[in-house]
Order: structure tokens, then C-alpha cells, then sequence
């Protein structure tokens, strides 16, 4: 039976927590966000219904409640909780933890939950030692990452787990736990009897970009630094309280690709604001200027192309002047570049010409060179026939000839009714016409 130290001892490390630890929920009831597969009638809460949990795999930014869940849903199961942190130990520490698993199920103690934090930091051999146990159901996995777990996790521990990817928390909720925080007498900040403002809060609900540690973390610093005689915790103090916030963006991981993919999807949807976010939010997590002007450059042909041609010429300029000034200059030339090319005619049709002819390459018959194009500059040449026959454009008062220069009836290139993809398309039409009235002929 826990004396009277040991209850005083709880009581002093649980005081000693930050904020964010002590507000940690209890239930689900208490539990906020991800409702997209914890809502009523969601798959997560359809598998705690049924008590057929399995292993899961929690993926999602910092502060979104991996954690919080996990002990969640050992509250929730009766099951034992154990955690470790890939971070900080090795396959040793893993091995002691599973045999402790199977010890506690061969006694009739229930079963495990076994909450592995930063999994990612595990390389792919370590990750296997879990398998085993995994299959055999004497551990229920719970592995939370930051990273996506399809890049940085063991197929075979993906093909056993249900992944669940956690979203950042809407500024309503966050606001709602911080409110919960100053009421709270027990684990929050009752006690002290501060008050807060609706602007304040809602200032660092959206301030903390979906994090709620951060939020709680930034909200604590600044009641417990309130003076005596002002217990208020206004706008001005929750500005103080928190840092300038630290960009969410993984260089080489699938925030880089994510971000990289919304930019480039803006330009060809024509939306230079967007386009403009996106470069931002690249630049000011030091993304590397080189990498955004080659993707404008192919941007400039995969998505333009000859609707504007202009474009590839400006986009190029600002990739070889983004070499030569770097930054914080160059933000100004990839910007020129960003809006151009999103503000621009979109065409796509030199890149869907130059697909179809490699696609009948790779996977039809070889088209040979028809005679009278192939080269007749070297001797015995014209003893192979070869050249004969060609005309030369040039000799036409328009420069064009009626002549074969493929050998077979295909069109790749057709180009669409916009920018000056259009005048391009009148011309090719016009010619197009001619040949074929040549040959009714």
C-alpha cells in the first residue's frame, strides 16, 4: 500500500512536468482532433469497440497527440504500457522489453502495448526484431514517427499495421485545451488564478501551427510570468511567450516532396498566389535556392511550353541568376520567375508529344529512316540510293514542301488553342490541310 512519501513523491514529479505533460488526456472523451479516424463511427474507434486493435502505426507532426492516444488506448484496454524511444536505445533494450511481453502473457497478465516512439530512428534490421512478436499478437505496436513511415519504415512492419496519419490540430481545439488548462486545478493552471483573453488564446492556437505541446508550452511560460497584481494573460504577453515558430519541413523527406508538389501544381493551375506561398515556404526553411529554379525551368516547358515561350527563356535566366547572387537576393529573382510562369498560358502538349514517340519507341517497331532523309555526305551514298529524291524547304518560296519525313502516319505534337500555342496550331493545321489535299490529289 503506497505510504504517505510515495504519494507526496507522485505528487512533486507530476508538478515538476511541463504543462503539456500534465494536460496529457485521460480518456477519449478528453482527447481532441484527429477526428478523420477517431470520430464517432471512424475506423480507429470501430477497432477499440471491438477490442480488435492490432498494431498501428501513428504518423503526423510533432504535438498532434501520437502519444497522448497511445496511453490512451492502454487506459482505454487494460493492457500494459510500455515505451521506448528509438532515439535513445538499441535492439538490446527492445529484446528486454518483448521478453518481458511474452513472460507477462504466458502468466495471465494480459497483454502489452508496446509504444516505440521515433521509429524511424531504427534502421530496417533493427525494425525486424519486432516482427516476430508482432505476428504472434504477444505485443500490440504502436509506433509513432514524424517521418513517413512508407519511406523510412520496414515493409514488412507496414504490410502488419494499420498506418494512421495525424493532421495538425484545428486552432478551435487548440484554443478549447488551453481554456481546459487555465480551469483546470488538478494538472493545469487553476491554481493560479489567472484569466486570458479570447485574443490572446486565439492568437496562440494559431501562432503554433497545429502543435498543441508548443501551444501549452508558450501558454504556461506566460501565466507563470504574470505579475501579482495583473493575472491577466492578454495579447502582448502571449506574443512574449512564445518564439518565433520553427518552419515544419523535412529537407529530405516527404514534407520537401509535399511542398515541392504543391508549388509546382500551383504554377500549372495558374495561381501565382498560391505559387508565391509555396516559394516562400520553401526559401524560409532553407529549402536550397538551386533546387526551386531547376523546377521552374522544367515547369516553364512541361506545363507552357510553346503557349508562351518566353517563359522557358525567363525561367533559365533565373535558374543561372540564382547561381550566380544566391540568397536572400535571388528571392526576388525566383519570385519574377514564379509569378510569370503561374500567370502565363499553360500547355502541356511538348511534353505529351515527346512521351507518345518514346512510348512507341520502347514498345513498338522501330520506324526505319526513310531513304530520302537519310545522309548523303559520304561517298558511295549515292550508289545506296540515299538523299535522293529530297527536297530542300528552303526552296519553296513559303519554305515548306509537301514531303514524307517520317515514313508513317502519326502525330504526336498537337497543340492547344491558347497563348501562341495557338498560332503554332493555325500554322500546323494550314500545313496539315495542304498535305493531305496533295495527296487526294
Amino acid at each position: 500500500m503506497p505510504g504517505l512519501f510515495d504519494q507526496q513523491e507522485k505528487q512533486a514529479r507530476t508538478k515538476a512536468q511541463p504543462l503539456a505533460a500534465r494536460m496529457r488526456p485521460r480518456s477519449l472523451e478528453e482527447f481532441v482532433g484527429q477526428r478523420h479516424f477517431l470520430g464517432k463511427g471512424m475506423l480507429l474507434q470501430r477497432m477499440l469497440q471491438a477490442d480488435r486493435l492490432g498494431s498501428m502505426i501513428f504518423y503526423g507532426p510533432p504535438g498532434t497527440g501520437k502519444t497522448s492516444l497511445g496511453q490512451v488506448i492502454a487506459l482505454q484496454t487494460q493492457c500494459h504500457f510500455a515505451v521506448l524511444n528509438a532515439a535513445s536505445v538499441g535492439v538490446k533494450e527492445l529484446r528486454t522489453e518483448l521478453e518481458a511481453a511474452r513472460d507477462r502473457l504466458s502468466r495471465g497478465d494480459g497483454r502489452t502495448i508496446l509504444f516505440v516512439d521515433e521509429l524511424h530512428h531504427f534502421n530496417k534490421t533493427q525494425q525486424d526484431v519486432l516482427l516476430p512478436d508482432v505476428e504472434a499478437g504477444v505485443v500490440n505496436l504502436i509506433a509513432a514517427t514524424t517521418a513517413n513511415p512508407f519511406f523510412s519504415l520496414a515493409s514488412a512492419l507496414i504490410s502488419r499495421s494499420q498506418v494512421f496519419e495525424f493532421k495538425t490540430i484545428d486552432e478551435e481545439d487548440i484554443a478549447q485545451l488551453l481554456r481546459r488548462a487555465l480551469e483546470d486545478k488538478e494538472r493545469g493552471l487553476g491554481e493560479t488564478g489567472a484569466k486570458a483573453t479570447d485574443e490572446a488564446i486565439e492568437f496562440l492556437a494559431e501562432i503554433c501551427d497545429g502543435d498543441a505541446r508548443r501551444a501549452l508550452t508558450a501558454f504556461e511560460i506566460g501565466v507563470l510570468s504574470l505579475d501579482e497584481n495583473n493575472k491577466v494573460f492578454n495579447l502582448q504577453v502571449a506574443q512574449e511567450s512564445i518564439q518565433k515558430k520553427a518552419v515544419l519541413y523535412d529537407a529530405k523527406g516527404d514534407q520537401h516532396y509535399d511542398v515541392a508538389s504543391a508549388f509546382i501544381k500551383s504554377i500549372r493551375g495558374s495561381d501565382p498566389d498560391a505559387a508565391i506561398y509555396w516559394l516562400a515556404r520553401m526559401l524560409v526553411a532553407g529549402e536550397d535556392p538551386r533546387f526551386i529554379a531547376r523546377r521552374i525551368v522544367i515547369s516553364a516547358s512541361e506545363d507552357i511550353g510553346n503557349a508562351d515561350p518566353q517563359a522557358l527563356v525567363i525561367a533559365n535566366s533565373a535558374a543561372e541568376a540564382t547561381e550566380r547572387v544566391g540568397m536572400p537576393e535571388c528571392r526576388i529573382i525566383l519570385s519574377q520567375a514564379v509569378t510569370y510562369l503561374a500567370s502565363a498560358p499553360k500547355s502541356n502538349a511538348s511534353y505529351k508529344a515527346v512521351d507518345a514517340a518514346i512510348g512507341d519507341i520502347e514498345n513498338n517497331r522501330i520506324v526505319p529512316v526513310p531513304t530520302h532523309l537519310k545522309d548523303a555526305h559520304y561517298q558511295g551514298a549515292k550508289d545506296l540510293g540515299h538523299g535522293e529524291g529530297y527536297q530542300y524547304a528552303h526552296n519553296s518560296g513559303d519554305g515548306w514542301v509537301d514531303q514524307d519525313y517520317l515514313g508513317v502516319e502519326k502525330t504526336y505534337y498537337e497543340p492547344v488553342d491558347r497563348g501562341y500555342e495557338a498560332e503554332i496550331k493555325k500554322r500546323l493545321d494550314e500545313l496539315r490541310q495542304r498535305r493531305n489535299a496533295s495527296g487526294d490529289a
